[in-house]
């Protein structure tokens, strides 16, 4: 009888989970809009605004920003690596390393400290900052033009993006005739890729030209392909973009620098651009980019429009297609601009369609912005339509580079995080330089921000300047990634050679407070937030979280054991910047300065609590952050919101959590979604796509932590694909605001703890294979048991 029950227990757990199977696999089959509609942005008028209309598509080196003209199309241009700035630059380039000796300044700073407890920033930039030299500016590429015929009085007009495909697209009906663009920007060909075609033969007409801000290029034409080459004047950076235009029935004519398509059935063009950027240091500079640029157009016209489209659909596919999410959403038929103006993040399922469609538009801006081959996504990702655009669009390391990445373990991208490694990687031998000359040390750094050319150096604002804490926090990234996949070839070949450089330079850059005794970072600064101080509550955080991943990485390898105990030493006596403070909250500096009616954007002292792990739910530490965030309010940039939905999330509130998203949409979100400062990050797009696996899945603690900060207004609903550090799959079903099936796909073979409060009631844990009973130990809300790899293992209510 026993045996039997049992059984009947197995059968009702598979059909449980093959429900949540099927509403998580395909949620847009249940809308009530078109097929594949709830994965779509789309507008029915053309862009006329870069930044707030319109739409992206990238392959993480190139990126367009599509405006859907129907007279005039536009589609602004970009590839990653055109920077002015670094070697070469008329002003000179330095890295931000000092132009001369300063002997004794960074002690002066100490001491000057130690004896007043604070220093000005504008003093401390004066003793220590240098105005910045080459430094440079990511700059757009350039613009296409389409003038195209037969789009007057048109009618039906419809703009898309899929960010299911990967591809964008304009429709409308003009003299009787349905005409039709799609666009999209291929990973594995490396073009842009566009198709003109109309329901009716030979009614395509359009010319195709390019234009530019910058007076440094020539264009010329020949046979059909449309080439535009020069070299940047502050750096001499050289470059080359061409255009490939193939056409199906009709004429083609080449002009001296434009081409004509008249009467053709259909027509595509095929864009690859790149320069002669590399990223070796200390010259930066590779091949000339015609040879490559040229086989690049030539491959993907050998492989035709239907061929390419595929592999491009596909290849995009096998990244966003891992995760879907089913929070009870309804796509209506909508407009987005229309559909974000209605939203007020209460109940209705057009408010989850939009929140769902959020959440994946930020992983299809990842996978756009960040593949293999490519710098990483900057503060705009890879688009930018300036040669002077807000910050330089360059990486900014006290937050935003980083907050890039947050989503691409968890939401199951891992293979975005490479341009980001290798990034990191390269800063390593300037930063060594940086670390030799400015602090006398051993160890590599960098500071507040950075460029492509290595700079690793200061500049002269003063709030801005100085951050040396920045390449522990980098590398954090780095150990995560590791964390999530346990690769521990990627550990012992990348990622720890780069915390073990970063953990040195802190072994032999922490100052002993003589307040204390205990080990401090001076100077410190919160991050634009404040004086300079020693042991500012971040700097000690990062250090922390530094010296415990390095820790942890050197035991996985059984290096050094030597090493390890110095770092264990010096932990021990770390200021863990973790106080409480008069009036309750987390403390940002070490002595109690902080204000309750402080409203500043930057939350950087509650770093223990996300991305870091040192706060843990519950404790009175946690509480402390609440207090501190509760002051800080709800406001703030669009990042800024974004981290806070993360805070709420770790901290256990869900529901606070998604008034936080909520305040994103309504206040930090432009018509075509990207989000705004402002102007445009994208920093804040990555991180509200953080903040919601958050809210869904935790793992940093090395417990799955399932459903921990799930918001009243998802009641029901289910994900699948997101992931769980120790490279563990997940997907999860919930009714009622509870879990009713938990799927975990373990990829390595060892212990895992999964916590719910399903595991207090009555429930069943089996091997989803084979049916049977998986033997493990609970204690309150969570079980642990001995996964084997390439298995999976289903825990259902019963």
């Amino acid at each position: 009888m026993i045996a039997c029950r049992r059984l009947l227990s197995v059968l009702a757990a598979l059909a449980i989970v093959g429900g949540a199977l099927a509403a998580s696999g395909r949620p847009e089959e249940a809308q009530a809009a078109a097929p594949g509609e709830a994965m779509t942005l789309w507008y029915d008028e053309p862009a006329t605004n870069w930044e707030r209309q319109a739409l992206p598509i990238g392959n993480g080196a190139l990126g367009a920003m599509v405006f859907g003209g129907t007279g005039t199309e536009h589609l602004q241009f970009n590839e990653k690596t055109l920077w002015t700035g670094g070697p070469g630059s008329k002003e000179g380039y330095d890295n931000g390393n000092w132009s001369a000796p300063r002997p004794g300044a960074l002690d002066d700073v100490r001491r000057t400290i130690d004896s007043q407890t604070t220093m000005k920033p504008s003093a401390v930039a004066q003793k220590l900052g240098q105005a910045r030299r080459g430094f440079g500016a990511y700059q757009t590429f350039g613009d296409l033009w389409l003038d195209v015929a037969g789009a007057a009085n048109a009618t039906g007009y419809r703009r898309h993006l899929s960010v299911r495909d990967a591809t964008a697209g304009v429709s409308y009906t003009a003299g009787g005739i349905a005409y039709s663009r799609e666009y999209f920007a291929s990973h594995p060909a490396g073009v842009i890729a566009g198709r003109l075609g109309a329901d009716r033969g030979g009614k395509v007409s359009f010319t195709l030209r390019v234009s530019s801000p910058r007076n440094d290029q020539s264009v010329t034409v020949l046979n059909g392909r449309l080439t535009v080459r020069g070299a940047l004047e502050q750096n001499g950076m050289r470059f080359e973009a061409q255009i490939r235009v193939l056409t199906t029935g009709g004429t083609r004519v080449d002009g001296t620098d434009r081409i004509t398509v008249t009467d053709a059935d259909s027509a595509v063009f095929l864009l690859a651009a790149g320069t002669d950027y590399a990223d070796t240091y200390p010259e930066y500079r590779g091949a000339d980019p015609h040879d490559g640029v040229t086989a690049r157009v030539d491959a993907a016209a050998a492989q035709g429009w239907s061929a390419l489209r595929a592999a491009h659909v596909a290849d995009h596919r096998r990244l966003f297609d891992r995760v879907a999410l089913d929070i009870g959403q309804a796509m209506p038929d909508t407009p987005t601009d229309d559909l974000l103006a209605a939203y007020t993040g209460g109940a209705s399922a057009a408010d989850r369609a939009l929140e769902a469609l959020y959440f994946a538009y930020g992983r299809y801006l990842l996978i756009a912005s960040s593949r293999a081959g490519s710098l990483p996504a900057n503060l705009q990702g890879v688009w930018n339509n300036s040669v002077k655009p807000p910050w330089n669009a360059d990486y900014h390391t006290n937050i935003n580079l980083q907050m890039n990445y947050w989503p691409a373990d968890a939401t199951n991208l891992a293979e975005t995080v490479e341009p980001y490694t290798r990034f990191v990687e390269k800063l390593q031998a300037p930063g060594q330089r940086t670390a030799r000359e400015m602090f006398g040390t051993s160890g590599w750094m960098v500071q507040n921000e950075t460029n492509p050319f290595g700079y690793t150096g200061v500049h002269d604002h003063p709030n801005s300047f100085w951050f040396p804490e920045a390449a522990g926090w980098l590398t954090q990234t780095l150990y995560d990634h590791y964390r999530y996949s346990r690769d521990v070839s990627y550990l012992r070949q990348r990622a720890y050679p780069l915390m073990k450089d970063a953990a040195k330079f802190w072994l032999a850059n922490l100052h002993t407070d003589p307040r204390d005794g205990k080990l401090v970072v001076s100077p410190s600064h919160s991050p634009e937030h404040g004086d300079f101080s020693a042991g500012a509550s971040m700097a000690q955080q990062i250090v922390w979280d530094l010296f415990t991943n390095t820790i942890e990485a050197a035991d996985v390898l059984g290096d050094d054991a030597a090493f390890r105990g110095q770092l264990a030493a010096a932990r021990a006596k770390l200021d863990p910047g973790t106080r409480i403070g008069k009036w309750g909250q987390l403390m940002e500096w070490k002595t109690d300065w902080d204000d309750p009616n402080d409203k500043h954007r930057h939350a950087s002292h509650l770093f223990a609590v996300h991305p870091g792990r040192q706060i843990t739910r519950g404790s009175a530490l946690a509480e402390a952050a609440k207090v501190s965030l509760n002051a800080r309010g709800d406001a703030g940039t669009g990042w800024s919101k974004a981290w806070k939905i993360n805070f709420w999330a770790r901290l256990g509130d869900g529901n606070r959590s998604h008034k936080l998203l909520v305040e994103q949409l309504r206040s930090s979100t432009l018509p075509n979604l990207l989000d705004t400062h402002p102007p445009f990050q994208i920093d804040g797009n990555f991180g509200a796509v953080s903040g919601v696996a958050e809210m869904l899945l935790q793992s940093q603690t090395g417990v799955i932590d399932v459903l921990p900060a799930l918001p009243g207004t998802w009641p029901t609903g289910s994900v699948r694909g997101l992931r769980a550090r120790g490279d563990v799959t997940v997907e999860l079903r919930w009714a009622a605001r509870a879990a009713t099936a938990i799927r975990l796909a373990a990829g390595k073979t060892g212990e895992l703890q999964v916590r719910n409060r399903l595991f207090t009631g009555s429930y069943t844990l089996v091997d989803a294979g084979s049916g049977t009973a998986v033997p493990h130990t609970r204690t309150g809300d969570t079980i642990t048991f001995d996964a084997q790899a390439g298995h999976t293992y289903l825990a259902t209510r019963s």
